[in-house]
């Protein structure tokens, strides 16, 4: 995902979003240590899609912070 297309999202979309792919990291983490996983690449992907989130949830709170 890139983050133009997370920036145009709304803030409740990217909570949401952001739980999935919490959910996601969860269950790839169980599958590395059980042996089960395929796509290893998966957890590298998903790692930096939740950081761009919380990235752009970070920006969206400062320039909140600036206009008040």
């Amino acid at each position: 995902m890139k983050a133009i297309d997370i920036r145009t999202k709304t803030d409740d979309e990217l909570k949401d979003q952001l739980g999935d792919l919490r959910k996601e990291a969860f269950n790839l983490r169980f599958q590395k240590s059980s042996g089960q996983l395929e796509k290893t690449d998966r957890v590298k992907i998903v790692r930096r899609d939740i950081a761009r989130i919380k990235t752009i949830q970070g920006e969206r709170r400062t320039a909140a912070k600036v206009q008040s």
